[in-house]
């Protein structure tokens, strides 16, 4: 069997799964390309976030890119409603405690950065929604964690917010680089193994 890889500019609204599970849902079979049948997402994205998806044939990548004890760094870009202060960014930069399942968890310690001047990417349809009474800012946040949710959920527990969220790197593939280059969302890249180790 071949191994083979693509990269997906997954759009807002897809599950990233090949499976509906009501009539209505859109899903990665509704992506105009020809996946092979044995190949899989890994990892996801939600529904509303967007970005950045890597599918594959290779079962040996899962544990390599998604196991905890290999802290593999996630990087997005996160337009949040209001200006984080710089306390704000402090308190995501050294960890946040957030209730998941009914239970505390403190995230991990993460890289976080404003992103001036704001970056640029394709529109989203549905566009995100505009308040002419407030402002909007661009964060980058790089995590080595994935608990469900867990970008949207430590931007509120600072009080910020998420109103949009792509991801834009994962390990060494990065938004922008030789090998995305300038995709719009749905379109898909074959990339080498090379390129992902």
């Amino acid at each position: 069997m071949a191994l083979q890889y693509f990269i997906l500019y997954k759009p807002y609204n897809v599950l990233s799964q090949f499976t509906r599970e009501t009539p209505q849902q859109q899903t990665l079979a509704d992506v105009d390309f020809d996946f092979p049948r044995d190949a899989y997402p890994v990892g996801r994205l939600d529904a509303d976030s967007e970005g950045l998806l890597l599918l594959t044939n290779d079962k040996s990548l899962n544990d390599k890119l998604l196991s905890p004890k290999n802290q593999h760094p996630r990087t997005y870009w996160v337009q949040v409603e209001g200006i984080p202060d710089d306390d704000a960014l402090d308190r995501l930069k050294k960890g946040v405690s957030l209730k998941i399942d009914g239970k505390t968890f403190q995230t991990q310690p993460a890289q976080v950065r404003l992103l001036t001047p704001p970056v640029q990417l394709p529109a989203r349809n549905p566009p995100v929604r505009f308040r002419k009474t407030v402002p909007d800012t661009w964060i980058a946040l790089t995590l080595t964690e994935g608990k469900n949710r867990q970008v949207r959920r430590m931007c509120a527990a600072v009080g910020f917010p998420v109103l949009r969220l792509v991801r834009v790197k994962i390990g060494a593939l990065a938004w922008g680089d030789a090998i995305l280059g300038e995709m719009q969302p749905g379109n898909v890249k074959i990339i080498e193994k090379a390129d992902i180790r």
